[in-house]
């Protein structure tokens, strides 16, 4: 079927088995069953009626739709699936969106811990269950932003005839001109100079107030200045993820097997792996959630006299 006059095309059916391929689809495999295994302990329990663990629900979705994109695309591109421009345009935009939700929602659940120690006589107000339904939709329509400043400047090079053509799905199509990797480059790093911003400036509030607390109130607020510091290391990995591209295009100037080897190991730390270890890790350190997760992930034969869980 050719490329060029169908949606998706396959212009190569014939492929080997690939180690590498195998192993990515064990990892999915494992990292979406521990997130959704996270995300049916939300629901089950009272969890959904509190910001934080609204926003932790939040950055489960959007990393196992991140992981199920991501990973279609790799398949897509092992076995030379090509398709129309313009629905990998409807692809690259959801891809996109959850790529940036993730750091964004991990700035709002610092900021949310922020006002839970610093502020605790407005949390209550600040933090409703309505007002972190506002707080997802406003994560949303921020995470937006920057695919609107790459789509307009994709849009503004590409000629109409283009969309039709068959093309394998991936970042690099959507950049005709070295100004438009700029591009790319400077909105997502201003992105995350403004969210370590919003870090450090809550670290070093509740630091003041870690110094100042005594007793249970000194033991909670060193709890928030840990969850502070998790999701700086999670918004590190992420800031990682979205550096890839630029060092893959560089390694791929000099040698193609070091860039297929860069590009696979960079797909693996830092798209795979923090996906799932970084929710899992957050949803151990909390002690309600992590007591639920355990007893609904051995089908209730934990602790089954607990007052915790139903």
């Amino acid at each position: 079927m050719a490329a060029n006059n169908s949606v998706v095309g396959v212009e190569s059916p014939t492929y080997k088995i690939n180690y590498r391929v195998v192993i990515v689809q064990v990892l999915v495999s494992v990292f979406l069953f521990i997130n959704f295994l996270l995300i049916r302990t939300f629901f089950v329990k009272d969890f959904y009626t509190t910001m934080r663990y609204i926003l932790f629900a939040t950055t489960l979705l959007s990393d196992s739709l991140f992981l199920i994109i991501s990973d279609i695309l790799l398949i897509f591109s092992y076995i030379k699936i090509t398709m129309q421009v313009w629905l990998c345009v409807i692809i690259y935009i959801v891809s996109s969106l959850y790529t940036f939700v993730t750091p964004v929602t991990l700035t709002a659940m610092t900021l949310e811990r922020y006002v839970a120690v610093c502020r605790p006589l407005r949390h209550g107000e600040l933090c409703s269950t309505r007002r972190a339904l506002h707080c997802v939709l406003i994560i949303h329509s921020l995470s937006a932003i920057p695919c609107v400043f790459i789509l307009a400047a994709f849009f503004a090079s590409a000629s109409h005839n283009f969309y039709s053509q068959g093309r394998e799905c991936g970042v690099e199509i959507f950049t005709f001109h070295k100004w438009q990797g700029h591009l790319r480059s400077a909105v997502s790093q201003f992105y995350f100079f403004i969210m370590l911003i919003a870090i450090v400036f809550c670290y070093v509030k509740i630091m003041k107030v870690a110094k100042a607390a005594s007793g249970e109130d000194k033991k909670s607020t060193r709890k928030g200045l840990k969850t502070v510091i998790f999701h700086a290391f999670q918004l590190s990995l992420c800031l990682f993820h979205l550096w890839c591209p630029f060092i893959e295009a560089a390694v791929l100037q000099i040698n193609l097997i070091l860039f297929i080897n860069v590009r696979y190991f960079n797909y693996i730390t830092f798209t795979l792996a923090p996906r799932c270890i970084s929710p899992l890790v957050y949803g151990l350190r909390d002690e309600m959630f992590f007591h639920a997760l355990k007893y609904y992930a051995l089908c209730g034969l934990y602790n089954k006299q607990s007052s915790n869980v139903p």
